[in-house]
């Protein structure tokens, strides 16, 4: 499944330099997949009501360059990885056709009791058709 979000960056995202402060890069990871998720028809409210919760285990992001106030960038994440009880989503972020940053968040399913859970049959409908589908996009 792969999906697009456009987001202008706020003064708020930016440090003394003016610059995006690197931890929002995760953040803005948290945003496309989030949005990803959605589009699937999975949203972490219904999810979490159901006894469903990811959890992040792994976050790995990659600096090339910058990214500055009221610049428009568009985060790109696609389901890298589906394994039993976890998934990896890569995401990249973009300024034109530039690459800024790109990463990979893996989330571990677990249930209310942080035990590990079997990613359930539901979930992994909903995310495998777009799995080789064009590019889902939205913007906020």
């Amino acid at each position: 499944m792969y999906h697009s979000l456009t987001y202008r960056v706020p003064y708020a995202d930016t440090d003394q330099m003016g610059v995006v402060y690197h931890a929002n890069y995760l953040v803005y990871f948290e945003r496309s997949r989030t949005e990803m998720l959605r589009t699937a028809g999975l949203t972490y409210r219904e999810l979490e009501q159901g006894g469903l919760f990811l959890a992040v285990t792994r976050a790995v992001c990659n600096y090339r360059r910058s990214a500055g106030y009221d610049d428009l960038l568009e985060i790109r994440s696609r389901v890298s990885e589906i394994r039993r009880a976890s998934l990896s989503i890569s995401s990249e972020v973009y300024r034109d056709a530039e690459l800024l940053v790109d990463g990979c968040i893996t989330l571990a399913a677990i249930d209310r009791q942080h035990k590990p859970l079997r990613l359930p049959e539901f979930f992994l409908t909903a995310i495998r058709p777009g799995l080789d589908s064009a590019l889902v996009r939205s913007s906020t």
